[in-house]
């Protein structure tokens, strides 16, 4: 059983932003000013990352990681004050922008106030009694889930965010390293402050749809379309890693599919680096896989090819941030989602229907349909320029192409010449 996806979620657009490489100042403040571009763009919902006061034991580097976290109910003076962060969430808020925090229930900073202020048990330690270290986090400290005390403190913690600061939701790092049953309580709890909260993990266990997520990261599809585009498989594992997600996962679940986000391009390089030419098409593709709800990271709404350093200041420069091919393509494909219910997530879009071609270890055709909504979809996913060849049959028609507005006639019978990471979106009307 699955708690209900809010309204909001199933046509959203997610937003990944960095607060510390968005402006120059790498402020709420500053960051505030770039909302009403982002909604512009056809962003929903904001994710930001840890916004809170970031331990000193074992900092890495001169700032240190969003995700070594020494206080959960306070703010990171860094980005500013406690106003701040209300003037922000007010100011989305108002742009219609729902807000989503970071929060990483596994460890804490190695300083954290609970390693003095709490119980030695609140943490798993070595025989020497120090707290362990989660895998290579060495600026990190293990939390004892063993102990109930720590789901109360976690739990009061994030009923605080959403108490105080009206907040819309928590995006759960590395959620399968915390108990689901740690996770179905903590649910249970802020679905009772606010009945619409939104809840995506950082997994893809299946289990964690059980009564605690609405949403989870769609790692194993990522990973195949960035090697496709490096010529290192065919679309059959795509295809077929598709196909098995849906009878996998419940038909409510959504699935956060993206070409970038803050671990992906800080230690495997941008998008551009990643994806080269076959980017355009598998950031459509982002937006037209089922069940998914795609999302844009810090840059890529501008077409920044930057991989940025983790623990420093590394900002976009304010002159590069202007809108460019990127920003109309993203436009595009909002627009589309937004007005296709077909492309929405979870049980209100449509499934995912082939239409047989003579390519398929380099071509998907298909149909994504619900009523009143149709989208046809001509994906070329390979670096070889494709003779089509396949039949429509009932999807023949007039329609109009989503990215050029132009109407397009389907024949029933389509053979044409596809150029390398070619596709065409068609909507019928």
């Amino acid at each position: 059983m699955m708690y209900k996806n809010p309204e909001w979620s199933y046509s959203a657009v997610l937003y990944e932003m960095n607060i510390r490489q968005l402006t120059a100042e790498g402020t709420f403040n500053a960051a505030r000013e770039r909302l009403p571009f982002l909604r512009s763009i056809g962003i929903d919902a904001l994710w930001l990352m840890p916004i809170y006061p970031i331990g000193k034991e074992g900092r890495k580097g001169a700032l240190g990681s969003y995700y070594s976290i020494s206080d959960y109910k306070a703010v990171n003076e860094e980005f500013g004050t406690e106003s701040d962060f209300r003037a922000f969430v007010a100011a989305a808020h108002a742009l219609g922008l729902k807000v989503i925090l970071d929060w990483v229930a596994n460890h804490t900073a190695r300083d954290a106030r609970w390693i003095t202020e709490r119980p030695a048990d609140w943490y798993e330690r070595d025989e020497a009694g120090v707290a362990k270290v989660p895998w290579d986090w060495t600026d990190t400290a293990k939390l004892n889930y063993a102990n109930r005390e720590v789901w109360r403190g976690e739990i009061d913690a994030m009923r605080y965010w959403v108490e105080e600061f009206d907040i819309d939701g928590f995006r759960c790092d590395m959620a399968m390293l915390v108990p689901i049953e740690f996770w179905q309580e903590a649910a249970e709890v802020l679905h009772s402050v606010k009945h619409d909260i939104f809840m995506l993990a950082e997994a893809e266990e299946d289990n964690l749809f059980d009564r605690a997520f609405n949403a989870s990261y769609q790692w194993n599809i990522h990973h195949i379309m960035c090697d496709i585009a490096k010529g290192a498989r065919r679309v059959w594992d795509l295809r077929n890693a598709i196909h098995e997600e849906r009878e996998r996962y419940p038909r409510e679940a959504i699935r956060m599919s993206f070409t970038s986000n803050h671990d992906e391009n800080s230690w495997s390089g941008s998008h551009f680096a990643r994806f080269g030419a076959a980017l355009d098409v598998m950031t459509a593709m982002t937006f037209l896989m089922p069940s998914t709800m795609p999302l844009i990271y810090t840059g890529q709404e501008v077409g920044y090819d930057h991989a940025f350093e983790f623990f420093e200041r590394d900002a976009i420069p304010a002159e590069r941030y202007v809108e460019c091919r990127s920003t109309e393509l993203y436009r595009r494909l909002a627009a589309l989602r937004h007005r296709e219910a077909a492309l929405w997530a979870g049980e209100r879009g449509g499934e995912i229907i082939e239409i047989e071609n003579n390519a398929k270890d380099c071509m998907m055709t298909f149909v994504r349909e619900v009523e009143g909504s149709r989208v046809v979809a001509i994906v070329n996913l390979s670096p070889y320029t494709i003779h089509a060849d396949f039949r429509t049959g009932i999807y023949a028609g007039e329609y109009l192409d989503a990215l050029s507005a132009e109407r397009v006639m389907l024949d029933d019978h389509v053979e044409r010449d596809i150029a390398p990471w070619q596709y065409w979106i068609l909507v019928k009307h």
